[in-house]
């Protein structure tokens, strides 16, 4: 979801690995373990949690987080909770990373010392303010100065324990004095329209004095004097209200100006609370890698696409943008990631794939090393099978990953790590009969291996097959090296990163899995002496069960079946694909006449056939809504129930409104629903963005239910739902990555001018660089810098013409925003210096 700005849209995206947690503080009980675990919040919204690790001081994650962030933010924030089966779960300690300080840790391992979490430092959100100084002549002629401050509206509050009901109270503090005043309690919301004016006198009553608005003594009490706003969620429990944040102005700046009106940043309260020291609560490691785009519109990027999409026809393919671009970068996984999207995007993945593949194969001296490093071919074909085989995993692999999770059979083979009562064949038994069924569903997969993959496997085959004549087992093992090797065997070993279960599973379910993947890659690698290939004793004891020629014969049907030539027709799936599930809130839809249309939670399950919801995952449909019926998918307005994260599925008799758990988990469901949604033919054009309630539409005022929307809908998403992709930001992304080594391409430059005229040895600096063709890869790369810097040039106008219209506590920058101020300074210098 991208924030629209002038001629221009904003992606802000983030990746995370939760490591580890290291000496957290020790439980106050006998055992003094815990079980803990780590949410990741955008400011006080949860939008990620991981697994519970149990009994450790140093619990083990391993989770990757992914996600594209809706709304702007100012802290990404990770805690460390202790879960209570009696009480609520404690906070142990918090890490807390400025937007602006991001890249300070962009994709780097990163130890960070857990913070102590008290409530007065939790906040987030913002408030409009106006104040005003006056003087006030009373009717004896005596003058004295009142301060009016007029609080509007506040925006982005947190909701605590479920609800926000916030109101403010306005204090007028000097050295000598504290009166406070207090606004109405706004119900259930958190972005709270006050609108109230409160007076206070600043200054005694004098004899009027045209010479100043204060004697010398009132105008040195009026400096040291501060208005201060609190804003406080109301609440039932027995503890009192909530803090919810500050804001402390002092008066004297009202001294140039008798008005002023801006929006501010609630800021936490300095409790002195200073006890605890950072290391007393112990460490998390963690590796962020947060990406903002800033995309113009597509013909911007018309040079630069055009060079990379033409990478396939040139001769030779290092000479290609897309080649140099793997060539520059410092790991080839940056520029494959892209460059895939870009190429699935514009439908010409298969011919680029297959030139690179091809020049690879060349270059490879020995059949058994075929594909086996990390190269630019390697990594595109890993990205393209993880984005178009997705899907595919879900339907081969995942009831079986499910069962294994779920059933925790024992199946550990090595006699030292027996556990006490297991019996060393039982366990064998379980492991074989776990890997006998997954080889048997993946052999039996071809049909349903996505066409794209068959296309690039084919060509692959046909590649290795053509360099290494005398090898007649080539053509299954360039294909193995990738389908077994480097898809369904990681897809095995680490289920949670291929979506297959939504965590990291238990270590002993984890060490089933790790079993499972050594034999079934194994099985696939078709090498002469499979038991050799085992480190372990207990491994080639094992893979005994396996020995038999049915297995090989297998394995090369299948590679047969998803490599040939002939399997160029684009196939439908029968069985339902699971898209999405989850639990969300509901609003009954009012399909039975009388009963009340309450909020309840429900297990929400979309296919690529219906969408569902019961009372429990697993349990009997309560309602299900063909994928046909589904005429929009939009936000809600929060108005319409006092609600955030709602949504509305619309059909065609009624409307099913639902409440995500937060505003990722929302707009993921949502961008779904409507790319599966989006080749109906009765999709709407207009909707209602918010509901209908009391015998009228909220947003236009219509009262019959069946008047059409007043607001035209979302549109223009891509129907395929495995491949949504937005071609120009994948163009701004690879820009981004030439400007970035942009000294690697001039030095890849400069390496193709010494090759051109010197023909002797290869200078060592120039050595990293695959060069063919001299003159033609100097040709392309004197496009991509002409093309950069064309593209260069745009942003830093952008950015100049930006600066020149943004106001320092406008809504959008409201004064406090560190990282505005910090923008500030940057375009300062850069005024001062093109000057």
């Amino acid at each position: 979801m991208a924030v629209e700005e002038e001629g221009l849209r904003v992606f802000q995206s983030v990746r995370i690995k939760i490591g580890e947690a290291k000496n957290l503080p020790t439980y106050p009980g006998p055992n003094k373990m815990r079980d803990c675990y780590c949410t990741v919040n955008l400011d006080q919204e949860e939008v990620f949690r991981t697994k519970i690790v149990e009994k450790s001081l140093c619990p083990f994650y391993g989770e990757d987080f992914y996600c594209e962030i809706p709304r702007s933010f100012r802290h990404l924030s990770f805690y460390i909770f202790d879960r209570d089966v009696f009480r609520r779960d404690s906070i142990i300690g918090k890490v807390a990373i400025q937007k602006e300080d991001l890249q300070k840790y962009h994709n780097r391992d990163t130890w960070f010392q857990l913070q102590h979490v008290d409530a007065d430092s939790e906040v987030q959100g913002k408030v409009h303010l106006e104040l005003r100084l006056s003087e006030v002549i009373t009717d004896t002629g005596v003058i004295c100065h009142k301060l009016a401050t007029r609080v509007l509206e506040c925006k982005g509050l947190p909701i605590v324990n479920g609800q926000c009901d916030p109101y403010a109270t306005v204090t007028l503090a000097g050295p000598y004095r504290s009166e406070a005043k207090k606004t109405k309690v706004k119900k259930k919301t958190n972005n709270p329209q006050f609108d109230e004016v409160f007076y206070f006198e600043v200054t005694r009553p004098c004899s009027y004095n045209k010479k100043s608005h204060f004697d010398i003594e009132d105008a040195d009490e009026v400096d040291k004097m501060e208005i201060r706003v609190d804003l406080w969620n109301a609440s039932n429990l027995k503890f009192g209200d909530e803090f919810l944040g500050e804001l402390r102005l002092p008066l004297k700046f009202l001294r140039q100006s008798s008005s002023y009106e801006a929006w501010y940043f609630l800021q936490p309260r300095d409790n002195g609370n200073k006890s605890l020291k950072p290391d007393d609560l112990g460490s998390l490691r963690l590796n962020v890698v947060y990406t903002e785009d800033h995309v113009f519109s597509s013909d911007y990027y018309s040079p630069l696409r055009d060079l990379l999409l033409k990478s396939a026809d040139v001769e030779p393919v290092s000479a290609s943008a897309a080649h140099v671009l793997g060539e520059v970068c410092r790991e080839k996984q940056e520029a494959a990631i892209p460059l895939v999207r870009l190429f699935l995007h514009y439908g010409k993945i298969v011919p680029f794939i297959s030139a690179i593949a091809n020049a690879e194969v060349k270059r490879t001296q020995d059949p058994n090393t075929i594909f086996r490093g990390n190269s630019l071919t390697s990594k595109c074909i890993d990205e393209t099978m993880k984005l178009a085989g997705m899907h595919y995993l879900q339907v081969t692999l995942k009831p079986i990953i499910d069962e294994i999770c779920q059933l925790h059979k024992p199946c550990e083979i090595d006699p030292v790590k027996l556990k006490d009562g297991e019996n060393l064949e039982n366990n064998r038994e379980n492991l074989r009969q776990y890997v006998d069924r997954i080889f048997t569903v993946i052999t039996k997969s071809g049909v349903s291996c996505p066409t794209v993959m068959c296309d690039i496997f084919f060509s692959l085959r046909e590649s290795a097959a053509k360099r290494f004549q005398g090898d007649p087992d080539v053509r299954y093992t360039a294909v193995s090296s990738f389908i077994f090797l480097r898809f369904f065997a990681p897809a095995i070993l680490s289920p949670n990163l291929f979506h297959l279960t939504p965590h990291h599973p238990d270590p002993q379910t984890s060490r089933t899995l790790t079993l499972i993947s050594k034999t079934i890659q194994t099985l696939g690698s078709l090498s002469k002496s499979k038991s050799a290939s085992f480190k372990e004793s207990y491994m080639a004891t094992f893979y005994d069960y396996f020995n038999e020629q049915k297995y090989a014969d297998a394995v090369k049907n299948f590679l047969d079946l998803i490599s040939s030539s002939g399997r160029r027709d684009h196939k439908s799936i029968e069985q339902p694909i699971l898209l999405k599930e989850g639990f969300m809130i509901k609003r009954a839809q009012g399909r039975k006449r009388f009963g009340m249309k309450n909020f309840k939670k429900r297990w929400f399950r979309l296919t690529n056939h219906e969408f569902t919801y019961q009372k429990s995952k697993g349990d009997h449909p309560l309602c299900s809504i063909p994928i046909e019926n589904i005429l929009a998918v939009e936000k809600l307005e929060e108005e319409s129930f006092k609600m955030k994260n709602m949504f509305q599925v619309i059909q065609p008799e009624r409307v099913l409104y639902i409440q995500a758990n937060n505003c990722v988990e929302a707009k993921d469901w949502i961008d779904i629903l409507t790319k599966v949604s989006q080749c109906n033919k009765k999709r709407l054009t207009v909707y209602h963005p918010s509901a209908y309630l009391n015998g009228h539409w909220l947003c236009c005022k219509a009262t019959a239910d069946n008047t059409p929307g007043c607001t035209p809908c979302t549109g223009g998403l891509p129907a395929n739902i495995q491949l949504d992709i937005d071609g120009d930001r994948e163009t701004e992304r690879i820009y981004s990555l030439f400007n970035l080594y942009m000294p690697k391409l001039e030095k890849m430059q400069e390496a193709c001018g010494s090759k051109s005229v010197y023909d002797g040895p290869e200078q060592e600096e120039y050595s990293t660089f695959i060069i063919d063709d001299p003159k033609e890869t100097y040709k392309t790369l004197k496009h991509i810098i002409e093309g950069v810097g064309t593209l260069e040039q745009e942003h830093a106008q952008y950015k100049r013409d930006k600066f020149k219209k943004t106001k320092y506590g406008s809504q959008e920058h409201p004064i406090g925003d560190k990282s505005f101020q910090s923008y500030i300074r940057q375009q300062s210098e850069i005024s001062a210096h093109s000057i």
